[in-house]
């Protein structure tokens, strides 16, 4: 028997490949002789760079780089073995965990840090990138990364915008002559899971704002930037990145990507997949294990355990997602290729004490997932009829 464990992190207490070898020691308390296939994987926030250089036999590497508040910080950044691919997540750069909770203001942060984690893969020779862009601190507009990169952004008197979502409204005129030309060389995938556009109530600022520190106002303004911004790019480059999908992501990153870079967007988890090879990996395996840290309504908009149960519904695998915890509208899932779903916690517990224990409950829940699986499997061989009255797998 061969069993897929392909699961998220547990954001805030186990990554993937924690995950998966929790996992992987329940089933093994049961079959000690199972071949458990384990590709952590993410998709395209935090826990994407792990994923990717895992299955790339690559490595990790640090940079130097400014942080959303303009203070130095250490980011890591991926290179497979070839050191023909580098992996970035922009959160590692500017994220919002780097900033306190108390002076978080898109206002003020800028993603200048994430363009010099841009530079630092082009300096090692990479001649394709492959970039997450969940969890920012921003709403620049991309900005800072570009400035990163050799963009310069002029105001109505000529004067050079400095940094942070402030300057959007100011932004008057586009000169990329100095843009790193090495950008022009290399296949700039973005992993981008939002369709958000880049402004207006959907936009950038409407709807993530907020979680950012935006105040009211802020949030006002920071969203006539933006569009602002769409209407500068769209005049001066030609390129229409108002309602491209995903150009809201990071606070407008992935419309400065795609206008300043060349970048391309992609659904996050269906780059995971074909960076760890999954469409190969599946036909061979009997079973698949996902999961992550909540299942509920939002699961099916694009997450992890979505897109590993697509892609084993057309090799008809029986999929089970395993979480943390199951929060409203989890069973929706079922829709979408997932066969079953618990959640770890074996009863009545405070947050501290789930996420302390997650490892023990992963690997209590697996074991008791694959005795049942087991006596599934017995009972179609001994030939007794279905049960009725559940949901169609």
């Amino acid at each position: 028997m061969r069993v897929l464990v392909a699961p998220d992190s547990f954001k805030g207490s186990l990554t993937a490949a924690q995950v998966a070898a929790s996992i992987e020691l329940g089933l093994k308390r049961v079959r000690p002789d199972m071949e458990v296939i384990k590709v952590p994987i993410a998709d395209g926030g935090e826990g994407t760079v792990e994923a990717l250089v895992a299955a790339t036999n690559g490595r990790v590497k640090e940079a130097v780089v400014t942080g959303p508040m303009g203070k130095p910080v250490t980011a890591v950044y991926g290179l497979s073995a070839d050191k023909g691919t580098g992996f970035i997540e922009m959160a590692a750069a500017s994220g919002l965990p780097l900033v306190p909770a108390d002076r978080r203001n898109p206002m003020m942060t800028n993603t200048y840090g994430t363009g010099e984690l841009i530079r630092a893969v082009l300096d090692c020779g990479c001649r394709r990138i492959t970039m997450g862009i969940g969890g920012s601190a921003t709403v620049d507009g991309g900005l800072g990364m570009a400035q990163a990169l050799g963009a310069l952004f002029y105001d109505n008197d000529g004067r050079l915008l400095g940094l942070g979502g402030k300057e959007l409204t100011r932004l008057a005129s586009i000169d990329l002559t100095a843009m790193d030309a090495r950008l022009r060389d290399v296949d700039l995938v973005v992993a981008c899971d939002v369709t958000n556009p880049l402004y207006g109530p959907n936009g950038a600022a409407c709807v993530y704002g907020p979680q950012k520190g935006a105040t009211p106002d802020m949030v006002v303004e920071l969203d006539r930037g933006l569009g602002n911004l769409a209407s500068l790019v769209e005049k001066q480059l030609g390129l229409d990145v108002c309602n491209l999908p995903g150009a809201g992501a990071a606070g407008g990153l992935g419309a400065a990507l795609v206008a300043f870079c060349g970048a391309r967007l992609a659904r996050g988890i269906d780059m995971v997949i074909e960076v760890c090879r999954l469409r190969e990996i599946m036909p061979g395996v009997d079973l698949v294990i996902t999961g992550e840290g909540r299942t509920d309504y939002q699961t099916v908009h694009g997450k992890a355990p979505i897109g590993i149960a697509a892609l084993a519904k057309e090799f008809h695998r029986p999929v089970v997602c395993l979480s943390g915890s199951l929060g409203p509208g989890f069973a929706k899932v079922y829709e979408h290729g997932i066969n079953a779903a618990f959640s770890i916690v074996p009863g009545p517990v405070t947050l501290e004490e789930a996420m302390s224990g997650a490892a023990e409950y992963l690997a209590d829940c697996a074991e008791s997932l694959l005795r049942l699986f087991t006596l599934g499997m017995g009972i179609r061989a001994r030939g007794l009829p279905p049960l009725t009255g559940f949901r169609d797998a």
